[in-house]
């Protein structure tokens, strides 16, 4: 049972995440093979509302994952892949151009991961010198187009130096990239990022990560964060 209800949740935060809309019982019944009835896949969804993983934001019959239901979906779903080779040529082709500083290296590299993942990027060269790029790209999520989380987004933004100050030292000490969402993440509870160390020189590291909306692709954009941190080790 247990883990029917943990597919269950899997399959209705998929399409969560591919379309942004709530998720009703009839879409998972078209959608998915899971052989059971659309009373039975109705009743489970009851079960995993009443259990706080998913709730009804509004009237219509669809239903979105909660915090609670990102988090067990973070730790039990993601798998570790790789990116393409068409994505990965992106941030080849960036460090075969010549005559450029690390820094501006750096900067190129983010507005590529900024382009690929449509989520915001951003870099800490140091704990008090940072750049970030592809904020445009929160504005365009459906999340945060009420104009409570507009004005969320933009606290956030203009809060972003004193969070990347705050948690500096921390990341760098760590070798994993950490995935924050709603009340841990630094940036924000209507958010979620994926945060990782990088090598500047031989005796320096920064900070980079994305920033988004906790509706975010989170198997792909961790493999373009970890592939990130590799290019910069072996760079």
């Amino acid at each position: 049972m247990k883990d029917r209800k943990n597919a269950l949740l899997s399959a209705i935060i998929n399409e969560h995440i591919e379309t942004g809309n709530t998720v009703a019982s009839k879409t998972i019944v078209d959608n998915h093979d899971f052989k059971l009835s659309p009373a039975t896949i109705r009743n489970e969804m009851v079960c995993l509302e009443k259990e706080g993983y998913i709730y009804q934001p509004h009237t219509s019959a669809g239903r979105i994952p909660t915090e609670k239901g990102w988090k067990l979906f973070i730790d039990n779903f993601i798998k570790d892949i790789d990116i393409s080779d068409k994505h990965k040529s992106v941030f080849d082709e960036i460090l075969k151009e010549q005559d450029l500083s690390k820094e501006m290296v750096v900067k190129k590299v983010a507005r590529g991961l900024a382009e690929l993942s449509k989520d915001a990027v951003f870099i800490g060269f140091d704990a008090d010198d940072f750049y970030y790029t592809g904020l445009s790209n929160l504005f365009k999520q459906p999340e945060f187009q009420k104009l409570d989380l507009v004005c969320h987004i933009s606290e956030v933004v203009d809060h972003l130096d004193e969070a990347i100050n705050e948690m500096f030292e921390e990341i760098i000490e760590s070798d994993e990239a950490r995935i924050m969402i709603g009340k841990d993440n630094p940036f924000g509870k209507e958010c979620s990022s994926i945060i990782a160390s990088y090598q500047i020189d031989n005796d320096r590291k920064g900070v980079f990560g994305l920033l988004g909306p906790m509706r975010m692709d989170y198997e792909n954009n961790l493999a373009l964060v970890n592939y990130i941190k590799k290019l910069f080790i072996n760079e």
